[in-house]
Parts: structure tokens; sequence; C-alpha cells
């Protein structure tokens, strides 16, 4: 089973070297990126296959796709800027692993910026002792933030706090609690919902789970349920009350969506998950950059493809 599986990921791996100097995909990924940015373009796709053993399992058009419509956008894969990511999900309907673009909350901030309406635009998580008050109707915050950077990172998160204010000084902002955002990720996450939900998250932040059993809770509400509830907090703001550039409104229609050759897309949608046989592998899962690869594997060499389109 070991040698099918390195097998395997070799001729996934070949396949994407050999896929990106095709004539079709060179014109295609020239018709975003252009000469210049080539040569780092497709860097961040090699890296990305690479260093995700799961990436090196989806069809190498879903992954060009995804990293295309990041690059159209303007925005970074690296998972240390958190901008966007490329999500392996399993579509069993297909038979196939495919890359989902999903937006990071700083891709929002970033694209929501850029616009040019926005005077400011934050959003924080709240812990434990920092909230005095919050009044909805005139939606005004008090907080005592803690003062050390180290102390606060570790302390637990009691709700999640986003606002905006134009240039002309309209001003929004929302508050969520907690317990409301739980119940909102197990609405809308099938993979968070399934595993338990808040319980698990719980269990999982008191180091309660076994390690054997920590596969089940790949979805991102479980690895990093703060990132995940601030990208909401901020999708519920702007989507609701605030100016959306074309990218920004790009970015959100194509958030969560695997981009197919032709331009259409098809959504993971959480509630329809199992019925249409697409089953969420993992959400969000980041790129990890410094991720060994899997041992006995050959790894193409970016260099050599850069010389291939470029050459």
């Amino acid at each position: 089973m070991a040698v099918q599986n390195s097998l395997a990921n070799r001729q996934t791996k070949t396949g994407m070297a050999a896929y990106l100097t095709q004539d079709a995909v060179k014109k295609q990924i020239n018709s975003v990126v252009g000469g210049k940015n080539g040569t780092r373009f497709i860097s961040s796709i090699v890296s990305a296959v690479q260093t995700t053993p799961a990436l090196q399992e989806c069809t190498n058009p879903s992954i060009l796709s995804a990293a295309l419509l990041g690059e159209a956008l303007n925005l970074s894969p690296s998972p240390q800027l958190g901008q966007f990511y490329m999500v392996p999900f399993d579509n069993k309907k297909k038979g196939c692993k495919e890359a989902q673009f999903q937006l990071g909350y700083k891709g929002y901030i970033q694209l929501a910026e850029r616009s040019g309406y926005y005077k400011k635009l934050n959003v924080l998580a709240i812990k434990e002792g920092e909230l005095i008050r919050y009044d909805p109707l005139n939606e005004e915050i008090e907080v005592e933030l803690i003062d050390d950077d180290v102390i606060r990172e570790e302390a637990p998160a009691m709700g999640y706090y986003a606002m905006f204010e134009y240039e002309n000084g309209f001003r929004k902002t929302m508050y969520w609690s907690k317990k409301k955002m739980l119940a909102h990720a197990e609405k809308y996450s099938q993979a968070f919902k399934r595993n338990g939900g808040a319980k698990s998250l719980e269990l999982l932040e008191q180091g309660k789970i076994p390690e054997k059993e920590l596969w089940k809770y790949s979805s991102f509400w479980f690895k990093d349920f703060d990132g995940m509830a601030m990208k909401t907090m901020l999708r519920q703001l702007i989507s609701k009350w605030g100016i959306m550039s074309i990218d920004l409104r790009n970015a959100i229609d194509k958030d969560m969506a695997v981009i197919h050759e032709d331009g259409k897309t098809d959504y993971v949608d959480a509630a329809k998950a199992e019925d249409d046989g697409v089953v969420s592998d993992q959400e969000l899962q980041e790129v990890q950059e410094d991720q060994p690869a899997a041992p006995g594997t050959q790894q193409p060499d970016p260099k050599g493809i850069e010389a291939s389109f470029f050459g």
C-alpha cells in the first residue's frame, strides 16, 4: 500500500509539472499573470503542491484555477499572510479531489482597503475580561484590552468585534458573542457539527482529545476557530452594509468554490454536502510551507518548470 501511495504521489507531481508546460496552460497563465510575474507564480504553485500532501492528489486544473483567481485579485497564497488558501476537498460524485479557493479574513481586509472607500476597517477577537459593555442600539463598544500581548494572545476569546468607517464618516460596527459564533459554525459547517461542534472544540482547547482521534478535527473551525470567526464577522459586516469593489465582490462570489477551466464554479454547500456527494476534506487547510514531502517521492524542480515555461 505504501508503494502504491508513493507511486500515486509521484505520478501526480510529474503530471503537475507537465501540465504547467502545456501550450494551452501557458496561454492561460500569461493572460492573467504576464511574463514578468510568471516565475514567481509558477514557483508558488509548485511549492504549494510539493509541501501539501492533500493538494498533490487534487486535479491540476482546479489547483491552477484557484491559484489564478488569487493572482488576479493580487492576493498572496502564503499561509503566513492568510489572504487566501487552496483547500483540498474530496468530490465523491466525480471520484476525485479538487482544490477549492477560500478567502482568508486578511484577504477581505486587503481587498476592502484597496477599494479606497474605507478609512478604517478592523476585526478583533475580544478576550475574556476585556468587554465592559456593548450597546447594539447605538453600536458603541467599551473594552479594556489586556496590555501584555503574550498574555492576551493566550487568553480565550469571549466574542468578536468588527467595524468599518468610510472616508465620508459613515460608520458601522458589529459584535457577536462566542456563543452566537459557535451556533453559526454548527449551522453552516457540517464538518464542525458532525464531529461534536462546541463540545468537541472545548475538549480540544483543554487538550482532552486523544492524539489518535485528532484526525477527525481537520475543519478549521476546530483548528483556528478565531480565524474563521473573524472571517465570518467581516463577511457579515461588509456584505450587508459595506461598499464592495468589483474585486471584493468577485472574491466573495468565488469564496469556497472550485473553479473549472471554463470559468464555471461548484460550491461545497454545507447543508447539502452529503446529499450531493461532495464532502469537505479540510476546510481552510493552510498550505504548510515547512511540511516535509512524503518519503520516497521525487519533487519536480521549480527552476526546470520555469525554464520550460519561459524558455
